[in-house]
């Protein structure tokens, strides 16, 4: 089994990178192992049967995952970006890209693996 990318969680900003919404940005709603689901991105329409929780039935358009190899982390709209896991002083560690010749920090890395 391989080791989970972790850099990516809910709430990041992503561009989607192969694929037919190619280019496409959009902010990752749910993530499970290895897909996450993106806003806007990978849109389905499912006919729904009439309910109690759907009265009217009829088709819903729903977000499909994607698997996490697609996307790629964005700091601004127009670039997808690199990151890597750096240190700070104390020796926490962050998620840092490059920013031309300097590494900018993207945001803290919380480890979860403490087992």
């Amino acid at each position: 089994m391989e080791k989970q990318n972790k850099k990516i969680r809910k709430g990041d900003k992503v561009m989607v990178l192969s694929g037919n919404d190619k280019g496409l940005v959009g902010v990752v709603q749910s993530r499970t192992e290895e897909r996450v689901v993106v806003r806007g991105v990978n849109v389905r329409k499912k006919h729904v049967k009439k309910s109690q929780l759907n009265p009217q039935g009829g088709i819903v358009e729903l977000e499909n995952a994607i698997h996490l190899s697609k996307v790629a982390l964005c700091v601004d709209e127009q670039k997808p970006r690199r990151v890597k896991v750096g240190f700070d002083k104390e020796g926490g560690k962050l998620l840092v890209y490059k920013e031309g010749d300097t590494e900018a920090t993207y945001r803290s890395f919380k480890n979860q693996d403490k087992s």
